[in-house]
């Protein structure tokens, strides 16, 4: 419930502090006196779109402050909540706007943005007028409006819920196709390629071996001629064998030389044993770099084979087998693909099929809906003098989407044999506000917690239907807080609580206020609608005699 409303320099406001109670509550006032200004800076507030400039001419800021006070259930605490905002049953919102243009917002001494304003006000406040597209004159809001109407907020979560599986495997299978004619595209190189590296089979490290071979190889060739010479030079035709031949002479004679030849003979054994170790590890060399000369050129060709891979690839030599591995798990997936594919398609049919019966139940429960609807609503109309006119929701069906698969307009046909039409194209102003507080009143019912506005929703209307108007709107008021700023003397005569919105010239400056009204007050209010500038005695009498009625 709205509590209280402080206006700080605001257009043609000074300073304003309003209390509001709950019931009905109503504002009045000569045209220009100041009551949009009251629904501006209410507005301006909760973070709604309005005026570009409000700031009081000569002012350095405007300031607004609303008061609510809430149960703890009510809708605005998860917002709260979220926001990280402390609340104790008190809700404070205030907004400044500078003369520059800058606004600012608090939440209970909590700066917000006007995200959070507006996303609070979803929950606090409803403004309704004849002219209202953001409300029930709105026909995209019509489907939302009845589902309200029929408490299908479980229902419609359900279809959203499988709405958006169905998105998601309608997603996995667009994904699994794009891949799969992805790697169709490429299958042809993609299984010549494999072929051409299981031909070959590439080993991590092989390239770095063969190159070492290689090159071992290659020098062989050119070191091989030199250590045949000195196998040569060293060996039984070369200096062993002359080694061998001095020992034998010398050891001929020896016995003659009267142990001369001892000592050389001793080196010539030695000579002869190191002789022969350096000529048996000259053969050892001579064997390991003996190879046939194919090998250098297969080993060639292979190390050339696996470079050239590599180059074709793009990828290191060492990386082919693992690029191997790759292909073929492609391959594999193009194998397995279609499989795949199969699998996610009929997965999407059963998401779409459990989306079709959650979808159909939604559309039937929206159609006796939209019956009962339709009968509350003749219930309601027949007070407000339009027991003939016919309100119809037609509930058609249309495409698919999260919110199921049906499409909700609210028409009318106003007098019998008339042609039905939408609401907001068929019906005059006056018939327009009646059937606006007709809906209103049945939307309402199992609701509460939120504060109504109704903006002059009784003009073109007069006599008994504007007094069955001000009824409707006290017994909507009944348990609620509804505020009306009207024109009307019957329905201001239902209000349980009264201000009037004047304005005079202070300084050269035209200020607009408001003054609570009393009972004597309330009368000369009521008998200046009925009767304009000159109020007489028989308007006040009329007045009283609205006002000793009062809410029925």
């Amino acid at each position: 419930m709205l509590r209280s409303l402080d206006i700080r320099d605001i257009l043609i406001i000074d300073r304003l502090e309003l209390a509001f109670q709950s019931g009905l509550n109503v504002l009045t006032g000569e045209t220009g006196a100041g009551k949009s200004i009251l629904l501006d800076s209410l507005g301006f507030v909760l973070g709604w779109r309005g005026r570009a400039e409000l700031v009081r001419s000569g002012a350095v800021q405007g300031e607004v402050t609303a008061v609510f006070e809430l149960p703890d259930s009510h809708a605005a605490c998860d917002v709260l909540q979220e926001a990280g905002i402390p609340f104790d049953g008190e809700l404070i919102l205030r907004r400044v706007n500078t003369a520059e243009g800058r606004k600012t917002a608090w939440v209970n001494d909590r700066r917000v943005s006007g995200e959070v304003l507006r996303a609070l006000s979803a929950s606090l406040v409803e403004l309704h007028g004849q002219f209202d597209d953001r409300g029930l004159l709105n026909p995209r809001g019509h489907m939302a409006l009845l589902d309200e109407f029929a408490n299908l907020s479980k229902d419609l979560s359900g279809v959203r819920t499988q709405w958006r599986a169905v998105a998601l495997a309608r997603k996995s299978l667009s994904q699994a196709e794009t891949d799969l004619a992805a790697v169709q595209a490429e299958e042809e190189f993609l299984r010549h390629a494999v072929e051409e590296l299981d031909a070959l089979d590439p080993q991590p490290l092989e390239e770095a071996k063969l190159d070492a071979e290689r090159r071992l190889m290659q020098g062989a060739e050119r070191i091989r001629e030199d250590i045949v010479k000195a196998s040569s030079a060293v060996g039984y035709e070369g200096a062993e064998g002359q080694v061998n031949d001095a020992a034998r002479w010398l050891d001929g004679v020896a016995d003659q030389a009267d142990g001369r030849l001892g000592a050389p003979l001793d080196a010539l054994l030695r000579a002869q044993d190191a002789l022969a170790d350096a000529h048996q590890g000259i053969e050892a060399a001579l064997a390991a770099l003996a190879f046939n000369p194919t090998d250098l050129e297969q080993s060639e060709e292979r190390l050339f084979a696996i470079r050239a891979l590599a180059r074709k690839h793009e990828v290191a030599p060492d990386e082919l087998a693992i690029f191997a591995d790759g292909l073929r798990d492609k391959i594999a997936a193009l194998d397995r693909g279609a499989g795949d594919v199969a699998d996610l398609q009929a997965a999407l049919a059963q998401q779409e099929q459990l989306y079709a019966t959650k979808a159909t139940k939604l559309t039937t429960k929206r159609q006796q809906a939209a019956t009962g609807l339709d009968k509350a609503m003749a219930t309601e109309l027949a007070p407000l003098k339009m027991e003939r006119a016919v309100f119809t929701t037609e509930v058609s069906e249309t495409e698919a989407g999260p919110d199921g698969q049906d499409a909700v307009v609210f028409t009318v046909a106003t007098n019998p044999g008339a042609p039905s039409g939408p609401l907001n194209k068929i019906a005059s102003g006056g018939e327009l506000s009646r059937f606006l507080l007709a809906l209103k009143v049945c939307l309402t019912r199992e609701t509460s917690g939120m504060t109504m506005i109704f903006d002059e929703i009784d003009r073109g209307v007069g006599g008994a239907t504007a007094d069955a108007v001000g009824r409707r709107l006290a017994d909507l008021a009944k348990g609620a807080q509804i505020l009306v700023v009207t024109h009307s003397p019957q329905v201001a005569a239902q209000g349980a609580h009264h201000w009037r919105v004047e304005k005079h010239v202070t300084k050269g400056q035209t200020i607009s206020g408001v003054v609570p009204l009393d009972n004597d007050m309330r009368v000369d209010e009521i008998a200046r609608m009925l009767s304009g500038d000159t109020v007489t005695d028989v308007a006040r009498a009329a007045a009283k005699s609205l006002l000793d009625v009062g809410p029925a």
